[in-house]
């Protein structure tokens, strides 16, 4: 039997009170339905299907994937009602698997006992028991332990709101059978909706048995619904992150205050403070260390690096036993070799610093390659912006630029050269010379300051 999976995103999520669409809205660095997308995937189906209603074209938009097939709900008329418009493009020997848009960290570990069922001829149904159940459809047994029902709490008894097993949503079933299930739905309900739920009663009827599985975790399963639900989950997501990671051998010093939006590769015994945020693709080699409050974004790191704290990186690659920071801005297109050092508030933009370079201090490099062997003076600037055009800055070998200079772009200095401190540098400075354009001091005696009126 064939396996689809339809995955419910038509939600409008009125109590996130925001224009993007709930199923849009990002954990851990990639939308809701990112997740859900991604766990669809590892079951290997034959078929995605997306039912989106509010937004769609913002949610189809964002979520460019040529292996969805999308199908439009325009009223909202029940998750019954959702899942009737995917089953004429399913054929009957297909095992139906639904899913939720807004429903981020089921595993699909804890998915398959459900697609087994649903490849058995029944029907697969996911449950939990939470400390409280208030709002959730009650799981209705007979004496001898059998799904019966599943009751809306809207339409449940106060006897059967006292039941502690809920209902998840996610369910299996056999394609075949499920058309005709929903084909019968009713809305007669406290809602006015076609429940897909009703389907177990029908399965019970028809004598096919509810096979149902208990999510160990009941954040596993939880929905996002407001944006206060949305951070609890955003914690847990990043705790799993955390302890993972920590399995692999990194050490954290708080794995509570970690986030990683992202994928992230690991070498032996690397070691992240606090508040450390990587995104997008990051990979550490042996023995990196980095200090409190960084943000490292699509950065490759080798090994014996140490960044120290409050430093920012971005696309940028970092050779080994590079030192960066505190407080450094590595920005897109820079690349350190091998024991190069960018100290405290310096930025770096499009910009090479070949091996043992060293930019100690409040420094601005842009557009440049700086030579090995070559040290930066503080409050150096490359000027490499005309107004219209960026130029390069080339700095050679052994290099030392006296602190305040400024390289006015397109320029070069070569091999061994001198900048003298306080520099303005326009024109080519020629290899082991001392080059410096400092201007006679004057002092004019006699002179005195501007007075306020009294």
């Amino acid at each position: 039997m064939k396996l689809a999976v339809t995955i419910l995103a038509a939600g409008q999520g009125s109590r996130m009170r925001s224009r993007l669409p709930k199923v849009l809205h990002p954990l851990g660095g990639r939308p809701l339905l990112g997740h859900v997308l991604h766990t669809a995937r590892a079951l290997n189906p034959d078929g995605v299907y997306v039912v989106y209603g509010h937004g769609g074209d913002t949610v189809r938009a964002q979520i460019d994937q040529t292996d969805i097939v999308w199908v439009e709900q325009d009223k909202q008329l029940g998750t019954g009602d959702a899942v009737a418009r995917v089953l004429p493009q399913i054929d009957d020997d297909t095992a139906l698997l639904v899913l939720y848009g807004d429903v981020p960290l089921v595993r699909a570990e804890t998915l398959r006992p459900l697609v087994e069922a649903a490849v058995c001829g029944r029907v697969g149904l996911l449950t939990a028991t939470p400390a409280d159940p208030k709002g959730y459809g009650r799981i209705v047994r007979n004496h001898a332990g059998e799904v019966q029902a599943i009751v809306e709490e809207k339409d449940a008894s106060e006897a059967q709101k006292t039941i502690g097993e809920v209902n998840t949503g996610l369910l299996a079933a056999p394609a075949k059978l499920l058309r005709r299930w929903l084909g019968a739905l009713s809305n007669d309900n406290a809602q006015g909706e076609y429940y897909l739920t009703d389907i177990v009663a029908a399965a019970v009827e028809d004598g096919v048995e509810v096979a149902a599985y208990a999510a160990e975790d009941f954040n596993e399963v939880l929905g996002v619904n407001d944006r206060a639900q949305l951070a609890h989950l955003e914690r847990v997501f990043q705790l799993h992150q955390a302890h993972a990671l920590m399995r692999e051998g990194m050490t954290l010093a708080d794995p509570c205050r970690f986030d990683l939006r992202g994928t992230l590769r690991i070498g032996q015994d690397c070691a992240v403070d606090i508040n450390v945020v990587f995104e997008g693709e990051v990979s550490l080699g042996d023995e990196v260390i980095i200090g409190p409050n960084c943000y490292l974004k699509n950065v490759s790191v080798a090994d014996g690096v140490t960044i120290e704290a409050n430093s920012v990186l971005e696309n940028a690659i970092i050779g080994p036993r590079a030192t960066i920071g505190p407080f450094a801005r590595i920005r897109p297109g820079t690349e350190l070799k091998a024991g190069a050092k960018v100290g405290n508030f310096v930025e770096i933009k499009q910009a090479l610093l070949e091996e043992g370079a060293k930019v100690n201090h409040l420094s601005y490099i842009g557009d440049a390659e700086i030579g090995p062997g070559t040290n930066v003076g503080a409050g150096t600037i490359t000027c490499n912006y005309d107004g219209a055009r960026k130029h390069r800055t080339t700095v050679g070998a052994n290099a030392f630029i006296g602190s305040g200079t400024q390289l006015v772009a397109p320029v070069t200095v070569g091999d061994g050269a001198t900048i003298g401190a306080g520099s303005t540098i326009t024109k080519n400075a020629p290899a082991e010379q001392l080059t410096i354009t400092r201007v006679k001091q004057l002092t004019v005696r006699g002179w005195s300051r501007p007075q306020k009126d009294k």
